[in-house]
């Protein structure tokens, strides 16, 4: 990357383009408007308790929220630490209204990247819009997967730190590397930087090869030694996040099972991570992603509007249909016939992308192509998931951590990184004039002749596709076999359209690259068709999936559930309680919103209450809602009409119990819940508390144990009995962070009844408090802010020395 003042003022102008793009594309935040996202509000519905609680008590942090699955840590629900300056600085690099800020992060992360590699500026903005207007990088917008998008606009950035070490920038690599990598870990989206480590691994074996061929294996070695404590210190500044994110973790549905045996009954396979079913149920076709380069050519999102251009809709009229009617059915006719459940859309990179991508693999003799092929290949294969079960399998049962994440197509984000590299790297060595004329000329027709022929061939035998997805037998049910033989031509018909669209732009493309080849085009004109080309080609499809129709105003996103007559009438009990809403289920944050719930909307449940519900709740064991103290379950009328039904065998707040019975594992535990009468009796896993000694306890009617104060993270009650008993809290378990106290005094607690706490209490009247203090954020915070001043201290010495240097060279006398 160029310095000096000439080159800062490239970038800055170049920076201000990029603001520029984003907001034109985003238009409607320019009106104050906001994207309407489903996974959003699903957020906003879990956070609203802690968010009140900030506001009610001067930001002070609780850490934990009552409102979602019966209780848990906040610490995935946009927790604040102490001294998270690196929060801070991310900030200020979104200073752009959302999505907006994303989008100029994709950009200007790029646009670094490229820099970084020696690419000059003009190709790397063409690269940098490639890369932001991919397909799949818009698609999450609508989605509400920001975290996923902020992680891929810092990894571009990573990546160029690498790259600098390895060009022997040492200093300025390990600051990019240091910095990219700690606001990469703030924007909390481990399974994308963990998608990123297994490129990186790719990179790193490609360079050692590299080396020991050229003999330079002392700077290899020293630049993984750089990079090793750069990439620590961007670790260790986010230390508070990452140590409570570990912790929830393994208390998740992401951790290690408890349970050996399925709610049926039946052997559970050994696993330390999520289901290999779970892990695999988003799996990419393999001739499906051909969409990368054919955008519709399994259909496109799960539903498209084909508006009046569609054989159905021709169809419906026939049938004499109103023509609103026929235009509400055709706006969301079932295209997709691939292999997932549902997608909101292709992971198109473009097909100019893909084509020059193929020109690369012919032209760029740079060793950045192997890497870059790597890391395409690998994230091919890997999407594919059960489709390709043998390396699947592989990387689940053995490499370290795959097995902690879903949904294994979002992989090609990977791909989708690497293929506008080489992409640009194949136009900046069709420009470079120290190639010879006759190989550039070669390479792209072999390229163009490469991608004519699979557009011949996709076109030719597109008689053996069957246009049908493996789901389609309820659409055959519902529209009945005459509709859904015109909805298969419809899938044909866009299947035709998006082919000839994408071998247009490559002949487009292709024309402007031989004019360039035999000089009747400058280069700087050249790079501007690409540009435009490219832009025209990504935006008009990412403009089916995400445009300003997904834009609604503020208010609408900041409070994304209405309240009901339901809502109201169980607001009217003031008292502290749980509710269960039958028609949302486990999935579903909108209970969340207005009271506190045992249902949720999280990719990383805990796991107590999700096998609560999967073997227990689901079978209509009311004993587990009573202990759990839901006291409303909604339901609805014969008429659909949803009401609230109290439960007044809900056990309160807590309660006294006379007996503990014993099981010898989780499996037992959670069997034995089946049967309990919940007032009386709790369940106690010898295994876990082996110290608990007594079982039996002399309880009367005037012993009583009630609630008087409730804050999320801090709960008071009072009790009173003649006999030292135990106590049962209707509160979700987690021993990393609740401290238990009597009068003031510190006293251990314990879990009964799979997820509930439990305590001893003396005879006579106490004050028992339960209080949220989790050591995790204490110690973390330490080490965050220690590595936040080192970071700063090396940031402010490279800016120092870089200055210095820059005096230094001023200073030289002319020649």
């Amino acid at each position: 990357m160029k310095t000096g003042f000439k080159a800062f003022l490239t970038h800055f102008f170049v920076a201000v383009f990029f603001v520029i793009v984003a907001l034109a594309y985003f238009s409607p935040v320019l009106q104050g408007k906001v994207i309407s996202q489903h996974d959003i509000k699903q957020f906003v519905g879990m956070a609203k308790e802690q968010n009140d609680f900030r506001k009610q008590n001067d930001g002070q942090e609780p850490y934990w929220t009552n409102s979602s699955f019966g209780g848990m840590p906040t610490y995935q629900l946009g927790a604040y630490y102490p001294h998270d300056y690196v929060k801070k600085l991310d900030i200020l690099t979104r200073f752009l209204p959302r999505p907006a800020d994303y989008l100029f992060l994709y950009f200007i992360g790029f646009y670094i990247l490229l820099c970084c590699m020696k690419v000059d500026w003009r190709l790397a903005i063409v690269g940098a819009l490639a890369y932001g207007f991919s397909t799949y990088l818009i698609i999450i917008f609508g989605a509400g997967h920001n975290a996923k998008a902020h992680a891929l606009g810092y990894l571009p950035m990573l990546l160029g730190g690498i790259i600098l070490v390895f060009r022997k920038k040492y200093l300025w690599g390990f600051v990019l590397t240091s910095v990219a990598m700690a606001l990469e870990i703030r924007a909390n989206h481990y399974q994308m930087t963990y998608y990123f480590m297994l490129l990186v691994l790719i990179l790193g074996v490609v360079y050692l090869v590299d080396a020991i061929r050229k003999k330079y294996i002392k700077h290899f070695l020293a630049s993984v030694g750089i990079l090793l404590v750069a990439v620590f210190l961007g670790i260790a500044a986010n230390a508070t996040g990452l140590m409570a994110t570990k912790e929830y973790a393994d208390w998740s549905t992401r951790g290690p099972s408890k349970l050996t045996m399925k709610p049926d009954g039946s052997l559970k396979e050994e696993s330390t991570g999520l289901d290999k079913a779970y892990i695999t149920r988003w799996s990419y076709g393999v001739t499906e992603s051909l969409n990368l380069f054919v955008p519709r050519l399994f259909g496109g999102a799960s539903s498209e509007d084909l508006g009046e251009d569609s054989k159905t809709f021709d169809f419906l009229i026939d049938q004499g249909l109103p023509k609103t009617r026929a235009l509400d059915f055709s706006s969301q006719i079932p295209t997709y016939w691939g292999d997932q459940p549902v997608t909101s859309g292709p992971a198109y990179i473009g097909a100019i992308i893909f084509f020059l991508f193929i020109l690369g693999l012919i032209l760029v003799r740079k060793k950045a192509k192997w890497w870059l092929l790597g890391g395409v290949l690998m994230s091919l294969f890997l999407s594919w998931g059960k489709n390709f079960g043998f390396l699947t399998d592989l990387m689940i049962d053995y490499f370290p951590l795959y097995n902690k994440f879903r949904a294994v197509s979002s992989i090609q984000v990977i791909l989708e990184l690497c293929a506008p590299i080489l992409a640009i790297l194949a136009l900046a060595a069709l420009f470079n004039p120290s190639i010879e004329k006759i190989k550039k000329m070669n390479a792209l027709k072999i390229a163009f002749f490469s991608v004519v022929g699979l557009c011949v061939l996709l076109f030719v035998f597109k008689g053996t596709f069957s246009f049908e997805g493996p789901t389609d037998r309820i659409l055959k049910e519902n529209y009945g076999v005459e509709l859904y033989a015109l909805i298969k031509l419809d899938r044909e018909a866009i299947y035709n359209n998006d082919l000839f669209r994408s071998f247009m732009f490559v002949l487009l493309t292709a024309i402007a690259l031989w004019f360039f080849l035999k000089e009747k085009l400058k280069q700087n004109v050249v790079t501007v068709v690409l540009g435009a080309l490219i832009v025209f080609d990504l935006v008009g499809v990412n403009l089916r999936y995400v445009n300003n129709d997904n834009f609604v105003s503020k208010r609408a996103m900041n409070q994304p559930f209405k309240e009901t007559m339901v809502d109201r009438e169980i607001k009217k009990d003031k008292g502290i309680y749980r509710v269960f809403d039958q028609s949302q289920g486990f999935e579903g944050a909108r209970t969340s919103y207005f009271h506190k719930a045992i249902s949720g909307y999280h990719a990383a449940k805990p796991a107590g209450i999700q096998d609560l519900f999967e073997y227990q709740i689901v079978k209509g064991n009311m004993e587990v809602l009573n202990m759990l103290n839901v006291k409303y379950v909604v339901q609805q009328d014969e008429e659909g009409r949803s009401y609230p039904a109290m439960n007044p065998e809900a056990n309160g707040n807590a309660w006294f119990v006379s007996e503990l019975k014993k099981a010898n594992d989780a499996d037992e535990e959670i069997k034995l819940l089946e049967g309990l009468k919940s007032q009386r009796e709790a369940i106690i896993n010898i295994k876990d508390f082996p110290n608990i000694n007594r079982f039996a306890f002399r309880t009367d009617s005037t012993a009583n144990i009630s609630l008087k104060t409730y804050q999320p993270n801090h709960l008071t009650y009072t009790s009173a009995n003649t006999n030292a008993g135990v106590a049962v809290f209707s509160e979700m378990y987690y021993a990393k962070g609740w401290n238990a106290y009597i009068d003031g005094m510190l006293q251990d607690h314990f879990r009964v009844n799979y997820v509930l706490r439990a305590l001893r209490i003396p005879e006579g009247e106490h004050t028992i408090e339960f209080k949220f203090e989790p050591e995790v954020v204490k110690i973390g915070s330490q080490i965050t802010l220690a590595s936040s001043i080192l970071l700063g201290l090396i940031i402010l010495g490279g800016i120092g020395f870089t200055f210095w240097k820059y005096r230094k060279e001023e200073e030289k006398p002319q020649a």
